[in-house]
């Protein structure tokens, strides 16, 4: 069993797990940090960034004014922003089974590996996972494709000139695998293979193993997976919650008795606790509308923003925000919001049971019932009609690099009365608001992440106990930031085997059995006999079959009758009887009761010499060997036949014959 890692970003993992002949891609992240090194994409003509300095080398060796921008001491590559896709080089892809999808933001990169690499299995996810992914890659494309860009970078991207270039672009990892975005028509080609499977599906692959999705309680839809032979079990867990939140709750007992436990989608940010976040969120916002400035959300279009509207439902009215608009614009945004509202059997209790009643269970529904809450596909057509300010505006993308919320930082960005709030922990803040310094709008870091942290992990994996842990090297060691914090990292017995982009573990345990059915004409010839009081066993003459890794045992074939001959009329001679098959022998050899037989047959001169397996009996007079081993005996007499016969039968009085 094998585990090659092909993706180095631990909440957007990539993993493909080789397992009883079957080859299994475990999620599809996509690395979107890369974009963090490119300009902005602004909706409208940006005279600040259009005026930015072209780089250049100090000792002017190297130019690269076209490509490379400067920006209050950084560079940046004025081009289209690049992703990280999942490595290509490792292993064939194109040898891949099928993929697992654990949540739709661990799915982005499909359309790379399903449209590009000659993958011709089956992608399997649930529902919500499927259609909000759709709308996360719809959304992705729209950003990218609504303002071309002229001009390519990709100079900057040779090896020798990377070397020299200044801070973060130096360090940036790969940078000749990124890719430009997918367009639509990959995604709907890639996402017409995926197969919707609900929670505790039993999905059989090859009849060799069985996968089956447990609910991970992170994200609408998301997924654990258990993949499972008869005698083996390996879990993945990728991106799970134990918190109170909209989606169903977490399936723990399910992952008992793993003998490897797949780990990743942790935390992104372990010592902020979600809740504060929440409340800190709601205060900065009030904060800022009593002082009458805007409040600018860089958010995506499904997830934490359902909670967000959730928190401020109950706060609007508590804090006087009453008559505040609150927008919400992406080009999916409409349907984002009505998805939540029918996935009715994937959210939990309290929620499923509102659908009943009849009520949304999700508190936006009113806020847009009542006006306070409006939705618009983009800035453009409505919205600049309706636009009315102080207000709180809710938009992607949280890179800060493509999408609506570019025009909003331009335009907001040099008041101190406007603050933007982060909520999404995926990019650090100071690098998304890198490009767009001098800043004078206030800025506060509200991270919400609800994947499980260090201290939830510990808790899990000793009530499930699995035998082996695997997991990225990140969560073997504390954050660089913070190297004396021993808490934030898996301190597990035995120690978890960590993995990084571009390894490949060979996971630490053997297939010592394998189930074979016997047919019922087959067991009705067995003959048990008892060896030991309570065990019986019985010998076995059969013909092997094997079809689609499915062990059948059949009766062995009978010979096919001899046709008579037309020349001359005969005696049809009988067809050869199967020869019997030699009795097993079963048992051990004692030595003191040996020795007493052979000296009762007048063998008296033995010489007994100890060996790491048994003993080898030396008899002088005869000149003969007998070894005494664990799993066989051996008798070594030259030519003295009737002597050989006679310690033969001696030494089968003290075995049993099956």
């Amino acid at each position: 069993m094998k585990l090659y890692c092909l993706s180095g970003h631990p909440t957007l993992p990539c993993n493909v797990l080789k397992f009883k002949s079957t080859t299994i891609m475990l999620d599809c992240g996509l690395d979107t940090t890369s974009v963090l090194h490119f300009l902005p994409l602004p909706l409208v003509h940006s005279p600040r960034l259009s005026k930015l300095p072209g780089w250049i080398s100090k000792d002017g060796a190297v130019s690269l004014e076209k490509e490379l921008k400067e920006c209050a001491g950084r560079v940046f590559v004025d081009s289209l922003p690049e992703f990280c896709p999942p490595e290509r080089e490792l292993l064939d892809l194109s040898t891949i089974d099928v993929i697992l999808i654990s949540n739709y933001h661990c799915m982005m990169a499909l359309p790379y590996i399903t449209e590009h690499t000659g993958f011709t299995g089956t992608v399997y996810a649930t529902e919500p996972t499927l259609q909000i992914g759709r709308l996360l890659m719809e959304e992705l494309v729209n950003f990218m494709e609504r303002v071309p860009k002229a001009q390519s970078a990709t100079c900057w991207k040779n090896k020798e000139i990377q070397r020299l270039l200044p801070g973060p672009v130096k360090e940036a990892v790969e940078v000749w695998t990124w890719r430009r975005c997918y367009s639509m028509q990959e995604v709907n080609s890639a996402l017409s293979k995926v197969q919707l499977v609900g929670y505790s599906q039993k999905v059989e692959l090859f009849g060799a193993v069985q996968v089956t999705p447990l609910s991970s309680g992170y994200s609408l839809g998301s997924s654990n997976w258990i993949i499972q032979s008869h005698y083996e079990k390996v879990s993945y867990v990728s991106g799970s919650s134990l918190l109170t939140t909209h989606p169903q709750p977490m399936d723990q007992s399910s992952l008992k008795n793993s003998d490897v436990l797949i780990l990743t989608g942790l935390t992104q940010i372990p010592t902020a606790n979600p809740d504060g976040m929440l409340g800190e969120f709601c205060s900065n916002l009030a904060m800022t509308i009593r002082a009458g400035g805007n409040v600018l959300v860089p958010c995506y279009s499904s997830g934490v923003i359902y909670d967000l509207l959730e928190c401020l439902y109950q706060f609007i009215d508590s804090a006087n925000l009453g008559s505040t608009p609150f927008y919400f614009i992406s080009p999916v945004a409409n349907s984002s919001l009505e998805f939540s509202q029918i996935f009715a059997e994937w959210l939990c209790q309290n929620k499923q049971s509102k659908v009943y009643l009849p009520e949304p269970p999700f508190p936006h529904a009113e806020l847009i019932q009542t006006n306070k809450l409006k939705h618009y596909p983009g800035i453009h057509g409505d919205f600049s009609n309706e636009f009315r300010q102080p207000c709180v505006v809710f938009t992607g993308h949280p890179s800060l690099r493509f999408g609506d919320v570019v025009h909003f930082m331009e335009l907001w960005g040099k008041s101190s009365l406007n603050t933007v709030i982060f909520t999404e922990p995926d990019f650090s803040y100071l690098d998304a608001l890198a490009p767009y310094q001098p800043l004078a709008m206030k800025c506060v870091y509200c991270p919400i992440d609800t994947r499980l942290n260090f201290h939830q992990v510990a808790k899990l994996l000793k009530e499930v106990q699995p035998l082996h842990v695997v997991c990225p090297e990140q969560y073997t060691q504390p954050p660089p930031t913070q190297s004396h914090r021993s808490d934030l990292m898996l301190e597990l017995q035995p120690p978890p085997m960590p993995y990084r982009r571009c390894s490949v573990l060979g996971l630490p345990f053997r297939r010592r059995y394998e189930r074979i059915q016997l047919l019922p004409e087959l067991a009705k010839s067995l003959v048990p006999s008892e060896i030991k009081p309570g065990i019986s066993v019985a010998t076995v003459s059969a013909v092997l079959h094997t079809k689609d890794n499915k062990h059948v045992l059949q009766p062995p074939p009978k010979p096919a009758p001899v046709p008579p001959s037309k020349k001359r009329k005969r005696v049809v001679e009988e067809p050869p009887e199967l020869v019997t098959p030699k009795p097993l022998l079963s048992g051990a050899v004692p030595l003191e009761p040996f020795l007493a037989l052979l000296h009762k047959h007048g063998i008296t001169e033995v010489k007994v010499e100890d060996t790491p397996d048994g003993h080898i009996l030396h008899l002088q007079a005869e000149d003969t060997l007998i070894q005494l081993e664990e799993d066989g005996t051996h008798i070594v007499c030259d030519s003295n036949e009737p002597l050989r016969a006679t310690l033969r039968d001696l030494v089968l009085r003290f075995l049993q014959k099956l």
